[in-house]
């Protein structure tokens, strides 16, 4: 005689048990880390931290994204059913006077502080594949060419998060110089081949949050599905705001609830509806001149893109 399977619940409540996986689901739940990541963020062996791993693996509470021979782990934040998401909403309750929880935030913050950009995580591996993916997302919501004849000509452009230097391509048609930058070598690869014989394009590997450039040395900033990859939208809004004197165009989803673009492409933000671009702006030293839905592509798979307009 066969022993009936155990309730759905179960599978969800038995791995909660231990204070160790309950520390990794809680970090997990905010970033996308590695077994050796998360053993700094934990202070544990990370042969303890594997194993933990394996057993949130096997019931589900986590999902693994290979990118080269690495493996990063998150929260698998799409395929929790309603008894899962309410359980782990008991189960950060029960955490937030925690101690031991303050210093895993800290010590979180600082490895994603001195990971490494060259860790080729999605866009790393994406590289020049990275066009036709956006072309399948968005479609044409994304194709300002018509609007870049208003520019000023005798214009310094900074395009943050080139990508494949699609934008800086099309920019330097129409202003004096554009900067193009990205923290991605393979992305730059690609914008180096897009651009060559393109005299008027600096390329740069570069933190967004930390870039090479003198206050006020640009006149415009373009950043075009950049912030939802961002740990700390803020930070790059402030930093861009530092460094440009004119108008800061963003670009951008606007907000939705595709929680599997956390999974399968490390997506940190579901988008930024206007209340939040507004509050983003004012806590970088920014005020928001106009928040406008982009005309959506039918063809196109992604949610609705929004256009920003940020000045001092």
């Amino acid at each position: 005689m066969t022993s009936a399977p155990p309730p759905p619940l179960l599978q969800w409540i038995e791995p909660l048990n231990d204070l160790a996986r309950l520390r990794i689901l809680r970090v997990l739940d905010a970033h996308e880390l590695g077994v050796g990541e998360l053993a700094s963020v934990l202070q544990l062996p990370q042969s303890t931290v594997s194993r933990h791993l394996k057993r949130l693996l096997d019931a589900g509470w986590i999902i693994r994204r290979s990118v080269g021979t690495a493996a990063l782990y998150r929260l698998a934040t799409s395929s929790l059913d309603q008894a899962a998401k309410t359980l782990w909403e008991l189960a950060i309750k029960a955490l937030a006077d925690m101690s031991v929880c303050d210093e895993d935030d800290h010590r979180a913050r600082e490895v994603i502080a001195r990971r490494r950009v060259d860790t080729r995580q999605f866009f790393g591996d994406l590289g020049s594949e990275w066009t036709d993916l956006r072309d399948k997302l968005f479609g044409e919501s994304l194709n300002v060419r018509p609007l870049l004849g208003l520019l000023d000509p005798n214009w310094i452009v900074a395009d943050l998060g080139c990508g494949t230097g699609q934008t800086a391509a099309e920019l330097s048609r129409w202003v004096k110089r554009v900067e193009a930058v990205d923290r991605e070598e393979a992305m730059l690869e690609a914008t180096r081949i897009r651009l060559e014989g393109l005299g008027n394009v600096g390329v740069h590997r570069a933190d967004i949050c930390n870039l090479p450039f003198e206050d006020n040395s640009v006149d415009a900033t373009i950043m075009s599905l950049v912030l939802h990859h961002l740990e700390s939208p803020t930070d790059a809004l402030r930093e861009a705001g530092r460094m440009t004197s004119g108008p800061i165009l963003v670009l951008d989803m606007m907000g939705h609830d595709r929680t599997s673009y956390r999974d399968t492409m490390g997506h940190l933000h579901l988008g930024f509806p206007e209340d939040a671009i507004q509050a983003i702006a004012k806590e970088a030293g920014l005020h928001l001149h106009g928040y406008v839905p982009l005309p959506p592509d039918p063809s196109a798979s992604g949610p609705p893109l929004f256009a920003a307009r940020l000045m001092h």
